[in-house]
C-alpha cells in the first residue's frame, strides 16, 4: 500500500516563506494527480493546488501568484513552495495523492503539516 510522508510544516512570519515535500513511497503502481489541501480551524479542506504527471497545475485563486506546486517523478514527490505567506494562509496542509491501478483508482491523503503565519 501507498504512504506518504508530508514535511517542511512550521511557523513564519508574514511575508517568509516555506517549501513543503510530500514523498510517497511502499507499493507504488501509478501515481497520477498529486495535491495539496489545507485546513484551517472550523473551516473545510480546500484545494490549494495540484499538479497531473504532465506538469499541469491547478491553483486556488487565494494563492495563484505566491504559491508553486511541482513534483519528481523520479522521487515520487510532490513539493508545494510558498512565498508572501499571510495570517490567512495558516492551516493544517495535506498531501493528497491519486493512484492508479488499470481502471480502478485510490486517492490517499498525508498526515498533515501545520503552517503557522504569524502576523
Amino acid at each position: 500500500q501507498l504512504q506518504l510522508v508530508e514535511s517542511g510544516g512550521g511557523l513564519v512570519q508574514a511575508g517568509g516563506s516555506l517549501r513543503l515535500s510530500c514523498a510517497a513511497s511502499g507499493s507504488i503502481f501509478s501515481i497520477d494527480r498529486m495535491g495539496w489541501y489545507r485546513q484551517a480551524p472550523g473551516q473545510q479542506r480546500e484545494l490549494v493546488a495540484s499538479i497531473t504527471p504532465g506538469g499541469s497545475t491547478n491553483y486556488a485563486d487565494s494563492v495563484k501568484g505566491r504559491i508553486t506546486i511541482s513534483r519528481d517523478g523520479t522521487k515520487n514527490t510532490a513539493y508545494l513552495q510558498m512565498n508572501s505567506l499571510q495570517p490567512e494562509d495558516t492551516a493544517v496542509y495535506y498531501c493528497n495523492v491519486l493512484e492508479r491501478r488499470g481502471s480502478k483508482s485510490d486517492a490517499y491523503w498525508g498526515q498533515g503539516t501545520q503552517v503557522t503565519v504569524s502576523s
